[in-house]
């Protein structure tokens, strides 16, 4: 069974001064501002698709890492994934770098460290961002 999942955007004007809204459509969740300023300048209170992917990366690494962490015997009381995608204006997105802090009873730091990066490398969102470098931290609590 594929799952589908959609959000809209409608945009109004040109790249520098205009603006558009993005809505989640298949949860239903919201809708969001987004425009070139916060996209090339940074923001508080705009969202841009670098922080969409952001949010994107983050919770798929997670859920790879927990269901791999099972499979290895050592589940996850907790797993809290920090995406930063970076985008330079003129370049684009030139990476996403994941900073990880878990807890993981009973399991070596090798064995963490091995089974973080065979996450970063398998998560679906990791691989839909092949053409860029994902980089990784990991911190075992």
């Amino acid at each position: 069974m594929s799952v589908t999942s959609e959000a809209t955007t409608a945009w109004k004007g040109n790249l520098f001064e205009g603006s558009g809204e993005v809505t989640l459509m298949s949860s239903g969740m919201g809708t969001f501002a987004v425009n070139w300023k916060a996209r090339s300048e940074g923001s508080t209170s705009v969202t841009t698709p670098e922080e969409l992917i952001a949010a994107a990366h983050s919770s798929c690494f997670c859920m790879a890492f927990s269901n791999m962490l099972a499979e290895n015997g050592t589940p996850p009381e907790s797993i809290d994934t920090t995406a930063s995608v970076t985008f330079v204006p003129g370049t684009g997105i030139t990476g996403s770098h994941l900073n990880v802090n878990a807890v993981v009873p009973g399991i070596s730091p090798e064995d963490f460290e091995s089974i973080a990066q065979a996450a970063k490398a398998g998560c679906p969102v990791s691989q839909a961002l092949a053409g860029v470098e994902i980089t990784l931290e990991a911190t075992l609590a």
